[in-house]
Parts: C-alpha cells; sequence; structure tokens
C-alpha cells in the first residue's frame, strides 16, 4: 500500500510486480505529482522521494505483459554488473539503443558493475563481504557509485542514477537499501533496478552465508516519462486500499513460483562470469564461438540454466527461428524468467508474422 510518513512517500510492495502497479496509482492522482520538463522530455514528477520496500526480492521478474520488459537484457545486464564490466557490446546485442547512453560508443562511464569492483581502485563488493563476515552488526557497510571528483558537474550522456547503497545483517538476513538521484519508474525503479540491483543483493547474502533480507529502494526525484510505455502502462488503475485482495499477484499464477538460487557455487560464480561474458563477446564476431556455450562446463544455475538458454532463445529469435526458439526457451530453469522469456519472445514472433503475412498477402 502507499503511504506517507514524515513527508516520504513509501510503497509497500511484495516484490516488482506489486511496486509497479502502486507506483502507476501514485501517478493516477494529480496530488502526487508536477509536470516537469527534463532533458528526456516531459515528466511527471512525484512531489517528495519515495520509498519502495520490497518484501520478496528476490521475485524481481516483472510478469505484467503490458509492461512488455526485456527479461533477457535484464538478467544479462545484472550478471554484467556483477563481474565489473563497462563494455557496451554485450549490452547493444540485446537492446542496441544501449549505444545512445555512450559518449564513446564503446563503453558506459556510470556502469555500476564498475564502479563496485574496479572504479575506486578496490572491490568494494570483496571488502564489504570481508567486514560483515568479521562483524555482522557492522553499520558502515556503504557501496559508493557516485564519484564526486569525476561525477559533479561532468557533461556526459551516463551518469550514475543509483549514488549509494547500505549492506547490514540483521535477523540472519541481509537488507540492502539503495539510494537514487534520479529514477524513472517504469525504465528505472520498477525496470532494470529491481532486477540489477536484487541480484547483488543475493549474491552478497550467499557470499555471506545469510538470507535475502528487506530491500529498501530511496528514490529522490521519482519520474515517469510521457512516452509510449507510459501510454500502455497508464491504464493499468488500481485502488491501494484493496489491491491486496482484489489484484492477484503474476507470481501466484505461476506453476513452481518458488525461488530457485541463482548461484550454487560461490568458489566457480565469479570464473563463470568471466568465461561466460568472453565466449559472449566473441560470438558477436563469429558465430562459430557459440558452441562453446555447451562445451563449456558450467556449474551454476545463473550461467547454466538461465543466462545460456537465454542467449540462444534470444540469439533464435533475431534469427527469426521461433520453432526453435520456443524449444531453448523451455530450458531456462526459474519458472519466473522462462516465462517472461516466452511472453516477450512470442509477442516478436506475432508481430512479424502478422508482418510477414501482410507482405506476402
Amino acid at each position: 500500500m502507499n503511504s506517507h510518513e514524515n513527508g516520504m512517500k513509501v510503497i509497500q510492495a511484495r516484490n516488482v510486480n506489486d511496486a509497479l502497479l502502486l507506483g502507476l496509482d501514485l501517478f493516477q492522482d494529480p496530488r502526487n505529482f508536477r509536470t516537469q520538463d527534463s532533458r528526456n522530455g516531459v515528466t511527471y514528477e512525484a512531489l517528495e522521494p519515495v520509498t519502495t520496500v520490497y518484501e520478496r526480492p528476490w521475485e524481481r521478474v516483472c510478469l505484467l505483459k503490458k509492461r512488455d520488459a526485456n527479461p533477457f537484457f535484464h538478467f544479462i545486464e545484472g550478471l554484467w554488473m556483477l563481474q565489473g564490466r563497462k563494455d557496451l557490446a554485450p549490452l547493444t546485442h540485446f537492446v542496441s539503443s544501449m549505444e545512445n547512453f555512450s559518449d564513446d560508443g564503446e563503453t558506459l562511464w556510470g556502469a555500476y558493475g564498475q564502479r563496485w569492483r574496479v572504479h575506486f581502485y578496490k572491490d568494494q563488493l570483496d571488502s564489504i563481504i570481508q567486514i560483515l563476515k568479521t562483524d555482522p552488526n557492522d553499520r558502515r557497510c556503504v557501496l559508493q557509485m557516485w564519484d564526486a571528483n569525476k561525477d559533479l558537474g561532468r557533461e556526459g550522456k551516463d551518469l550514475p542514477c543509483n549514488t549509494n547503497i547500505y549492506f547490514k545483517v540483521r535477523d540472519e538476513a541481509l537488507q540492502m537499501t539503495v539510494c537514487c538521484r534520479s529514477n524513472d519508474m517504469l525504465w528505472g525503479a520498477y525496470g532494470a533496478n529491481a532486477v540489477h540491483m536484487s541480484m547483488l543483493q543475493e549474491y552478497m547474502a550467499t557470499a555471506l552465508g545469510v538470507g535475502i533480507g528487506t530491500y529498501y529502494q530511496i528514490s529522490d526525484s521519482f519520474h515517469v516519462y510521457h512516452n509510449e510505455v507510459w501510454e500502455r502502462m497508464k491504464h493499468l488503475e488500481i485502488d491501494p486500499l484493496t489491491f491486496r485482495t482484489q489484484v492477484k499477484n503474476p507470481y501466484d499464477t505461476l506453476e513452481k513460483p518458488q525461488h530457485i538460487p541463482l548461484i550454487t557455487d560461490l568458489t566457480r560464480f565469479y570464473s563463470e562470469l568471466e568465461d561466460f561474458f568472453e565466449i559472449l563477446t566473441q560470438s558477436l564476431i563469429s558465430d562459430a564461438n557459440y558452441i562453446r556455450f555447451d562445451q563449456t562446463n558450467w556449474v551454476n544455475t545463473a550461467i547454466k540454466d538461465v543466462a545460456v538458454p537465454m542467449v540462444k532463445t534470444f540469439k533464435l529469435h533475431k534469427e527469426k527461428d521461433y520453432k526453435n526458439s520456443y524449444r531453448e526457451v523451455m530450458k531456462i530453469l526459474p519458472t519466473d524468467w522462462m516465462t517472461a522469456c516466452f511472453d516477450w519472445i512470442h509477442k516478436r514472433e506475432t508481430t512479424w508474422s502478422l508482418t510477414k503475412n501482410g507482405e506476402n498477402s
């Protein structure tokens, strides 16, 4: 439910699907927002900061069909961040428009993963893991993404929107608070951020040997752009007072909604990330490299049962080989990711088939 606490809007949600519907409801009432111009077009901006509280952050996949989020891009970018990368090619393979955010056509200046692991001349993730292993009650574990020396006043296409993250262990579970200076609700907060940050939280919790606790997202400028996604989504109105009883959460409709851990062997996870992205980037140059996905002995679910079948599914989609694309998508083990990828592929096949038949008529 949406509520006000001390001048801040709080969206209490089970998962990203709950949050998105509740966020849409916030922007149905003009008393909650102002109309504001930005460098990327007109926005509705909430009058105050918005905090989203995720009770089940591992339910990170947007299953609302009208949103039509790209699950391939979201998941692969999450892995890309965990490895600490900033190269553009693995991302533009799934979403070509990502090149619009690059200053040099090759890298992303504000890449979160690179900030986590490289930019500040230390691996912040490893440091925080060691601190919390030594003292789970520590309150000084701040993961930094905003570099005041290099970002403040900089003119560029890509500055970090999420600025810092706080981690703490409470009741044998890892709580995470993400602070964001500027958060587009549809593409950022309840799009990419919900996936990437919850994957980070799961990685850190696994490394610490604790459960996944609550995920808090504090968004200073919480807004929506007047674009085609907003036009498609804005009619999904709900009443927050009756939301829990009248709107069925998409996760409850899945046959096997239980969480399948992404990391099954932490000692091999990082090396598998390196191998995966090496093969992926090389395969963008030569299709022959795709066979290495099958020749590599993957162990972790994130790679073996999600990323690899995703890459194969997406490749077949780009080749318009939908018969085999559907076969590959069914190999994605977690039901939520499989369902989202299936729906995304099916929509593209339907559009392509209508266009093809129209040309032949």
